[in-house]
């Protein structure tokens, strides 16, 4: 295997400033990201109501995440595997890893497409949408389904260019397609009869502006791994690596999103007003996650390709200023959704019973978002080290099957919202404390030389 010297700040540089540099293009990356859907909901709840917000938020988008987040949980396999090969820099495999990635990518979007359009409808009614909101979820989530391989395609490129330490290019094209996404939905919802339709269609050519910039890009690269469509064979090796690493986190994924959706079955049975409220704070709640989940992308691709390299001690301390940079973050965040309130939720919504039930949600949940932080954070850690299905395992005891008992037993015995919601921080304070005794105790890392 053909290797090079070449100047990587990753495995080189000062571990704070690299995740900084690192972490910041991937949070704003994020948030653009997030943007697609957020946009969507603010246009559409001030210009459709909100029947119609409940039907591009919420449930919808918790089944949506179902087959989209099994592969972007796929996908992790082959970035990590990419980092690790860049990382010990050998450039012959990083090239077979890419054209691998994107194989699977093209092959993902259209499995995706197909049974997401087969199965929305039966999704729809399992998790009890209420009557005025399925016909138009029906609808958004159907046009949303059939653009899914330029979904796959930017997701899978993005990960590609974190992986080799470019967390700046996927920052750029999702800034275009945030643009795009914006222009688009304020024409096509606000200005034509098109209605939820109208703000599908503008996520997709929005996602599809960002995936073929993506593929410009990837054709861009340095020769000896750039992308070509002469050697777009998939590698059994790496195949098997990908499989190996990214479908225990797929399957993470599916589960995690089981869990919600049990979750917005019982939301729903609180009526329209609730689901609604529910769809507004989840995009509030959107920053959070994307801030909290940046760190673990940089984490998991500051420790790809420092175990990749061997430098073990650099991880360990990688992991150190990432737990303290990532608590620090959630505390800023936490406090300022708990000082804003009602007003954040006035993006999305002016009905009074919305905004009311928004803000109990809201004071439910964020005071307890700093006990979910390790698990992100070290999940991560173990994605770039390889490790996944302990994790996994671990997730899916702590966050989905915990959670489903308590939602079998507890709601249906009194059914208030503090009942229903409160199986988020007691699946995260105890899958947190699995997770940290696995990291230190477990076989992650080699052992340290006495």
């Amino acid at each position: 295997m053909r290797t090079e010297t070449r100047v990587n700040g990753i495995t080189e540089g000062r571990i704070s400033s690299q995740l900084l540099l690192f972490f910041f293009p991937i949070l704003f990356g994020t948030f653009f990201q997030q943007l697609y859907n957020t946009v969507d909901a603010i246009i559409v709840g001030q210009y459709l109501g909100t029947a119609a917000l409940a039907a591009v938020g919420g449930g919808t988008g918790t089944a949506i995440n179902l087959l989209i987040g099994f592969f972007t949980g796929l996908s992790s396999g082959a970035t990590v595997i990419i980092s690790q090969y860049y990382g010990a820099k050998d450039y012959e495999d990083t090239n077979k890893a890419i054209h691998t990635a994107i194989l699977i990518a093209l092959i993902g979007g259209i499995a995706i497409m197909l049974i997401g359009i087969l199965f929305t409808r039966p999704i729809l009614e399992l998790i009890g949408t209420p009557e005025d909101v399925i016909g138009l979820a029906e609808i958004y989530m159907r046009i949303y389904f059939v653009g899914s391989v330029f979904n796959t395609v930017y997701n899978m490129g993005a990960g590609i260019f974190r992986a080799l330490g470019d967390s700046k290019k996927p920052l750029y094209f999702l800034i275009v397609g945030c643009l795009v996404n914006i222009v688009l939905d304020i024409v096509l919802v606000g200005f034509t009869p098109l209605g939820v339709a109208g703000a599908a269609w503008a996520t997709i050519i929005s996602q599809a502006v960002s995936a073929v910039l993506v593929i410009i890009y990837l054709r861009k690269l340095d020769e000896d791994i750039r992308l070509s469509l002469r050697h777009m064979r998939p590698d059994p090796v790496i195949v098997r690596g990908t499989l190996r690493i990214g479908l225990p986190t797929g399957i993470q994924s599916i589960l995690y999103t089981i869990s919600n959706l049990i979750i917005q079955a019982n939301v729903n049975a609180f009526g329209t007003a609730t689901a609604a409220a529910w769809a507004a704070y989840g995009k509030l709640d959107a920053v959070f996650w994307m801030a909290i989940n940046a760190f673990g992308i940089a984490a998991t691709t500051f420790v790809g390709q420092n175990y990749g390299a061997k430098l073990y001690d650099r991880v360990r301390k990688g992991v150190r200023i990432s737990l303290l940079m990532g608590a620090i973050l959630t505390l800023l965040i936490s406090f300022a959704f708990l000082i804003l309130e009602e007003k954040g939720l006035m993006l999305f919504t002016s009905d009074e019973e919305v905004l009311a039930i928004g803000v109990e949600i809201l004071l439910i949940l964020v005071p307890t978002w700093i006990t979910y932080m390790p698990i992100e954070i070290l999940s991560g850690v173990m994605r770039g080290c390889g490790k996944t299905l302990i994790p996994t395992i671990i997730t899916i005891v702590g966050i989905c099957v915990l959670r489903a008992l308590w939602l079998a037993i507890v709601p249906g015995r009194n059914p208030t919202l503090f009942n229903v919601f409160f199986c988020y921080p007691l699946s995260w304070v105890i899958t947190s404390g699995a997770i940290i005794i696995y990291y230190f105790f477990g076989d992650v890392l080699p052992k340290k030389k006495k």
